[in-house]
């Protein structure tokens, strides 16, 4: 990896997820009687004991039927300021600090030292390539997946119409991973109205093995993956057809690929975004054996089922979140996406949150 940047990582909050509701010592104890007479001691002793032991019955019944709100699940973001009104953000460390790609503006890029103030830092392109006018009349690449191995940059990124499947997606490199310094190597992988997935949202994820994987996908039939050749960056010459990994009824894109421990984590967002207060995202994740699958949740549904363990979903202000992507830093992973702010008309910004992997599961905190 680069050299670390002049100031450290900022440290985020480790906010647990809490629980709100009554407590037996609050209001739920039994109502004290008072002193029986000596005849009727026995009598009353045992009524006593009877309506205590139904108190606590129903407070154990309670508890165990009463589920946390969505706000008490999950965290907040961590704190991030400055410029972060972004969409799909994916995130890299770079000799001069972390850099966020977004969707939109020839993939609109935030820079940071200390991964809390952001500032505008232009685009990763300076200007439209002529390929993508093949694909889309307004040449607006979307969604990008940057990334860093053996001494360079990889950006992926899309290039399509909104609510079709005639997509494409595309790959640049650079020796520093900063704005205005990519080079173009072409087009990966596309699809035209003809086919049953759509060609967007890409995630790079490299084995231990060495080998490549590229998932990617949006709607239709849902996530796919292929297989990249490391010495071009691209698919191999007369590869198979795309695999299926997951699918969801209402919609599902925008898949971060990663190994941790072991096992192949598949996040997803699930949903519709782009809507601001009225978008429905959220982040599940399956996790398999194979980068190839099956990927399963954590009651052992497949995701091409329509399975899913929860990651984020809205809470309180946060509306929406997904477009997400993984960061391995000093401090441990980041979970990176974007969030519609409820308390701001739904603006959508940068939301970045620690992962603890010690359950076998992520966790947001």
């Amino acid at each position: 990896m680069p050299v670390t940047p002049a100031r450290p990582a900022a440290t985020f909050p480790a906010t647990a997820a809490t629980t709100k509701g009554r407590t037996p010592s609050a209001e739920g104890d039994p109502v004290p009687f008072p002193p029986p007479t000596r005849a009727r001691r026995a009598t009353r002793a045992t009524r006593v004991t009877r309506t205590a032991l139904a108190t606590l019955l129903g407070l154990a019944c309670a508890l165990l039927l009463w589920q946390p709100t969505a706000s008490a699940a999950y965290p907040p973001p961590g704190l991030v300021t400055g410029d972060i009104g972004i969409h799909d953000p994916s995130m890299v460390r770079t000799d001069q600090g972390y850099v966020v790609y977004g969707s939109n503006d020839l993939l609109e890029a935030r820079i940071s030292t200390d991964r809390t103030a952001f500032s505008d830092a232009g685009s990763a392109f300076t200007a439209p390539e002529d390929w993508w006018g093949e694909i889309s009349p307004d040449r607006n690449p979307w969604a990008p997946d940057v990334s860093y191995h053996d001494g360079r940059y990889y950006l992926y990124y899309a290039v399509s119409n909104f609510g079709q499947n005639t997509s494409a997606i595309g790959l640049a490199t650079s020796a520093t991973g900063l704005p205005g310094s990519w080079d173009d190597q072409g087009m990966v992988h596309r699809t035209g109205s003809g086919d049953d997935y759509n060609a967007i949202d890409p995630s790079l994820m490299v084995d231990d093995d060495g080998r490549w994987w590229l998932a990617f996908g949006s709607w239709w039939t849902g996530i796919k993956l292929i297989e990249i050749d490391p010495a071009t960056g691209k698919q191999f010459p007369d590869a198979p057809a795309p695999q299926g990994l997951a699918s969801a009824d209402g919609g599902i894109e925008g898949p971060a690929l990663v190994k941790r421990d072991g096992y192949y984590y598949l996040f997803n967002s699930y949903g519709t975004c782009c809507a601001g207060t009225d978008s429905t995202y959220r982040v599940r994740v399956g996790r398999a054996s194979s980068p190839t699958g099956p990927y399963l949740d954590a009651d052992g549904v497949d995701l091409r089922d329509g399975g899913g363990t929860f990651v984020l979903e809205s809470h309180d202000r946060w509306i929406g979140p997904g477009g997400q992507s993984v960061l391995n830093d000093s401090d441990g992973d980041l979970l990176v996406y974007h969030y519609y702010d409820g308390q701001e008309n739904g603006a959508p910004k940068l939301g970045v949150n620690l992962l603890d992997w010690s359950s076998g599961w992520p966790v947001a905190y």
